[in-house]
């Protein structure tokens, strides 16, 4: 009996540690960024993002009812922090090796590469993930939470969004309130 129980124990012991893991989350991520010197971060709440006359198609606007809300963290590039910039991004690259992350693709064009994953299945989409960086600029991940998202429609939406630097610092203002 006492062999059975040793027995017990010790499978008890391996299947919890085992089940501890240092692997970093996206949402851990998020919450640690959060009040970290230097970024920016926030929620934000699709709804504020646009309005019944804004300039975007009828599908954008049915695609971004599907959206709950967006995370963002951000952390602008300068002099005096190259080596966070550096750290931030290869904490970022290592969560996105998570096989829960699905690649949706990746665009490098003016000094700045995005790359655009997902979670969920591929009819359906949970979230979507945009992780930028550029050594010009800084650092970024911006997580699109949401039900039932279709992938061809999201893409679309992404796609008519234009991103440059001017865009990015006026982002950055959202949370800082300059």
């Amino acid at each position: 009996m006492k062999k059975i129980t040793t027995l017990f124990s010790f499978v008890f012991l391996v299947l919890f540690v085992s089940s501890c893991k240092n692997e970093k989350s996206l949402q851990s991520y998020l919450v640690d960024t959060s009040g970290k010197e230097g970024f920016f971060t926030g929620d934000l709440p699709v709804g504020s993002l646009i309005t019944a006359k804004a300039a975007v198609s009828d599908e954008v606007k049915e695609t971004m009812k599907s959206i709950k809300k967006i995370n963002v963290a951000f952390l602008q590039k300068t002099a005096d922090n190259t080596v966070a910039y550096e750290a931030e991004k290869t904490t970022l690259k290592n969560i996105f090796t998570n096989k829960e992350y699905k690649s949706l693709g990746a665009v490098k064009a003016k000094g700045m590469n995005v790359s655009v994953y997902y979670t969920g299945n591929t009819e359906s989409l949970d979230e979507v993930i945009a992780f930028m960086y550029s050594k010009d600029l800084g650092v970024g991940v911006a997580r699109l939470l949401g039900e039932n998202m279709n992938p061809a429609k999201v893409i679309e939406m992404l796609n008519s969004i234009k991103m440059d630097g001017d865009n990015l610092k006026n982002l950055g203002s959202i949370f800082t309130g300059k």
